[in-house]
């Protein structure tokens, strides 16, 4: 079987699905490697090094799609919506195509791939289950996002992060106020810790006030009923607007001494709960920073805009889309050795394996046979379609 590897095409994405290190693995379970002219050359590898591996190159996109059983990318067609419809045309039936999909955000555009009778894998969907830790790309791209976002912040800031001894008197650590204790944001409190802020962290979910503190910051706590808070995979679900809104006005009280807020609250399918208002913004110190990595699905921060900067009341608030690819080197090594441990999943015997009853197969697996097989994409599809 033959693994495809294209260049991605969505602007400014940087990754690459595939490094030439995981190319040996995947030949020892029967898969032969095809890769786009220029597929890792901006996350630093040539072309020269998947050759030096064992990989062919591919006269062309068209040729590599015709010729690969399964392709794999960073961004498939869901979350590569305008440029990623080029290559609807070279889709073909029964082919397998493993990315990030965007599912639960455009299930139209998973039901037009359908169509076509190709197997849609959703690397986002991995199940957060043990034997699955090595394939949950989600996770990983996150892990990348909190560390990035704090650096972001220092930059920006007009104070230094760590407390210093000097000459010249003592400088006082920057406080870092991180809000979502998920794997960004726990990355984000290690990270800030390490360079020497004074950090603290707030989630919905009180179950994870342990692992707050063993990062290095004081998990805050607000009197708020959150015992219905946390729903299935560890995530944190939706919760009702009265409960939003005291939230909000607890948080400004925390948000108000600290230099840095980084949000990285999520629902999966739903936009990102508000939780910084401009009135919380605007109590904020002079110089601040907020860092929103909930930006795409909306923002945690009421002045949020996607991928610009955006200064108000003396605070600048950022809100980018796609840290990973601002590191694309380790960003690729990461997702590359979550995929290519999926792919020798997936193959048995040399050939594909897709038992319907396997947990981590039925949660990726978005398509088969014409139809979309996924459960949740189906009852999106079903929401959204126009009543007769």
């Amino acid at each position: 079987m033959i693994v495809g590897v294209p260049k991605e095409t969505q602007p400014h994405e940087q990754r690459v699905a595939l490094i030439p290190a995981d190319l040996p693995a995947l030949q020892k379970v029967g898969l032969q490697v095809q890769i786009e002219s220029g597929c890792g050359q901006a996350a630093g590898y040539p072309d020269q090094e998947y050759l030096d591996k064992g990989a062919t190159l591919a006269a062309s996109r068209a040729e590599l799609f015709a010729h690969a059983d399964i392709i794999v990318q960073v961004r498939g067609l869901g979350s590569n919506l305008h440029e990623g419809m080029n290559d609807l045309a070279h889709f073909r039936k029964g082919q397998v195509l493993i990315g990030f999909q965007e599912p639960l955000w455009e299930p139209g555009v998973i039901a037009e791939q359908a169509g076509h009778g190709v197997l849609l894998l959703s690397m986002e969907l991995m199940p957060r289950i043990s034997r699955a830790q090595s394939m949950d790309a989600l996770s990983a791209m996150a892990n990348i996002a909190g560390y990035k976002a704090v650096l972001l912040a220092a930059n920006t800031q007009p104070r230094m992060f760590p407390m210093l001894m000097t000459a010249a008197g003592t400088i006082s650590p920057a406080r870092v106020f991180v809000i979502g204790a998920g794997v960004a944001g726990l990355q984000a409190i290690a990270t800030a810790k390490r360079l020497g802020a004074k950090v603290e962290a707030y989630d919905v979910r009180p179950v994870v006030r342990d692992q707050v503190e063993s990062v290095g910051a004081r998990f805050v706590e607000l009197e708020l009923d959150t015992q219905q808070a946390e729903g299935s995979g560890g995530y944190a679900k939706a919760m009702g607007e009265d409960f939003y809104r005291r939230q909000r006005e607890l948080l400004a009280e925390v948000i108000a001494h600290n230099d840095v807020v980084i949000s990285t609250a999520a629902i999966p399918g739903r936009p990102s709960p508000l939780l910084v208002t401009r009135a919380a913004v605007q109590g904020m110190r002079p110089g601040s920073v907020i860092v929103d990595l909930a930006a795409e699905r909306g923002g945690n921060c009421e002045l949020t805009r996607a991928d610009e900067v955006v200064q108000e009341y003396n605070v600048t608030i950022l809100g980018p889309t796609n840290l990973p690819a601002t590191v694309p080197y380790h960003a690729s090594q990461m997702y590359s050795r979550n995929v290519a441990t999926f792919l020798k999943y997936i193959i048995k015997d040399k050939a594909l394996h897709l038992p319907p009853d396997d947990e981590i197969v039925r949660d990726t697996l978005l398509t088969r046979d014409g139809e979309v097989v996924h459960s949740r994409v189906q009852s999106l599809l079903e929401t959204t379609s126009p009543k007769t």
